[in-house]
C-alpha cells in the first residue's frame, strides 16, 4: 500500500488519487490554495485538509495535481515542508524531472504519473483510468519500480517515456485526444444539414477506431478517397460549400491529408 498527499485538487489529481483509494492506497492528506476546494476535496478522498504552507505528514508519495506552469513554484513552496515524504511526482505529459528540482534538492525522489486519458471529472476520471496507459519516468529506478506498481493496481499499464521525447509524446496525445474531435463536429454540422441524426454515426466511429488499433490507422482507411475516387470527393466538397460552407477548408484539408496517406492525386 502506497501512502499519498495530493497537493492541488484539480480533476487529474482527485481522479488518480481516488483510483488509488478505492485501490486501496492511503490519502494522508489535501493541501491546496484555495481553502474551500481544499476542504471539499478532502471530504470527496475521507481525509483531512492540511493548510497551505504547513508541514507535510509522513507519506510515502506526494502528487502535484497542478498546471504545468505552476509545477516549479510549487515544488519550491512545497520542498521546506516536505522532508518526511519519500517522493514526489507531478502529472504532466509534457513537464520533465527537472520542474521538481526543489523537491530533489531535499532529498526527495522525483519522477513522473501521466494518465494518458480524459479526466472530465474526478469519479468518471477514477473509473477510466482502469485500463487506461501510463506514462512513467522517474529519477531511480525503484521510484520507477514503485510508480509502476502503482499504475497496475489501480488496473492501469504503466510505460516508459524518454525524456527527450516528451514533447513528441505529448503532441501525440493532443492529436491523439482532440483531432478526432474536429472531425466528429464536422460530421455532427453536415449530419444534422442533410436530417441525420448523429448518433446514427456512432457504430461506424466505433468500428473505425477499433480497426485503428486491430489493423492501424492507414490500412483502416476506406471511402473514396482511398480509392481515389474523385468524382464522388468533388460532389461531396461541393455539397459541403453549400450546405456547410463554414467546414469548407476543413474538409478539403482533410481530404489533402487522406490523399498524402494513400498516394492518391486529388487535384479538386
Amino acid at each position: 500500500m502506497t501512502s499519498a498527499i495530493l497537493v492541488g485538487p484539480g480533476r487529474a489529481g482527485l481522479s488518480v488519487t481516488l483510483a488509488m483509494q478505492r485501490a486501496g492506497h492511503e490519502i494522508v492528506c489535501v493541501v491546496a490554495r484555495d481553502a474551500t476546494a481544499g476542504e471539499a476535496a478532502a471530504a470527496m478522498l475521507g481525509t483531512s485538509a492540511v493548510d497551505w504552507g504547513s508541514r507535510l505528514p509522513s507519506a510515502d508519495i506526494v502528487i502535484l495535481g497542478v498546471r504545468d506552469d505552476a509545477i516549479s513554484e510549487v515544488a519550491a513552496a512545497t520542498s521546506a515542508a516536505a522532508s518526511d515524504v519519500g517522493s514526489a511526482v507531478h502529472l504532466s505529459g509534457m513537464a520533465g524531472l527537472d520542474v521538481l528540482r526543489p523537491l530533489g534538492a531535499v532529498g526527495l525522489g522525483v519522477g513522473s504519473f501521466h494518465p494518458l486519458q480524459s479526466l472530465p471529472e474526478p469519479e468518471l476520471g477514477a473509473a477510466r483510468l482502469d485500463g487506461a496507459w501510463i506514462a512513467i519516468d522517474a529519477d531511480s529506478d525503484p521510484l520507477r519500480a514503485a510508480l509502476r506498481e502503482l499504475a497496475a493496481s489501480i488496473g492501469a499499464t504503466p510505460f516508459d517515456v524518454d525524456p527527450e521525447a516528451r514533447s513528441l509524446y505529448h503532441a501525440a496525445a493532443a492529436a491523439a485526444a482532440n483531432f478526432p474531435l474536429a472531425a466528429l463536429a464536422m460530421a455532427e454540422d453536415l449530419f444534422g444539414a442533410a436530417g441525420v441524426p448523429f448518433e446514427a454515426a456512432k457504430p461506424l466511429v466505433e468500428t473505425v477506431v477499433e480497426n485503428a488499433f486491430a489493423i492501424g490507422a492507414r490500412s483502416a482507411l476506406t471511402g473514396p478517397v482511398a480509392r481515389g475516387d474523385v468524382g464522388t470527393v468533388s460532389s461531396q466538397l461541393e455539397a459541403v460549400r453549400r450546405y456547410g460552407p463554414e467546414w469548407e477548408e476543413a474538409f478539403r484539408s482533410f481530404v489533402a491529408v487522406l490523399a498524402d496517406m494513400t498516394d492518391q492525386k486529388m487535384d479538386l
